[in-house]
């Protein structure tokens, strides 16, 4: 049997988080999301982020998917709901996915109310800068791909989903679908 999950400590920001980067992929031809699906990163670790997001292979993205439908390689963002998992999401799985080059990390710290979002800057991940006034991560590898953290954590997701709008309406973004598209 999986290992027990609790509603509101896992299941249902689990699925926010699907749903928001899930829209991303609708509008974002050549990206690609998916859930708890095994990555081959190296002999050592084959983790189950709770949520990934790659750019499609055939389109310049870092990671493959294997004869067998595993990912393989780092893909591009991954996401973490840490609750009782905390310790291992915050060390272990952040060296991991640092040592492998993953390009962002989120970890939603449920029982802290907090989203961190972390960028590679060459050997290390650094924390995604946002106004604190307004809280919206803007990713540097997704273009467009903006998140509410205090509408996330409050699990208004109608306000999750217009601000992700307005992050798809931007130039960014649909220069990054031309680039995709190349």
């Amino acid at each position: 049997m999986p290992p027990a999950l609790r509603w509101g400590h896992h299941a249902r920001p689990h699925r926010h988080l699907l749903h928001w980067l899930s829209t991303y992929e609708l509008s974002t031809p050549g990206a690609l999301s998916g859930i708890a699906g095994s990555i081959r990163l190296d002999l050592d670790n084959e983790p189950q982020p709770d949520v990934a997001l790659l750019i499609d292979p055939a389109r310049g993205g870092k990671a493959k998917i294997s004869g067998d439908d595993y990912i393989e390689g780092a893909p591009e963002l991954v996401a973490e709901i840490s609750a009782s998992t905390a310790s291992i999401d915050t060390h272990i799985k952040r060296r991991v996915y640092l040592r492998n080059g993953v390009s962002e990390y989120i970890v939603w710290r449920v029982y802290d109310e907090e989203i961190d979002w972390f960028f590679l800057d060459a050997t290390d991940y650094k924390l995604l800068p946002f106004d604190p006034s307004e809280r919206i991560y803007r990713s540097r590898t997704f273009p467009g791909l903006w998140l509410d953290v205090s509408a996330m954590l409050r699990g208004d997701l109608a306000a999750v989903l217009d601000t992700l709008s307005r992050g798809m309406a931007s130039a960014e973004h649909a220069e990054f679908i031309k680039r995709l598209s190349k």
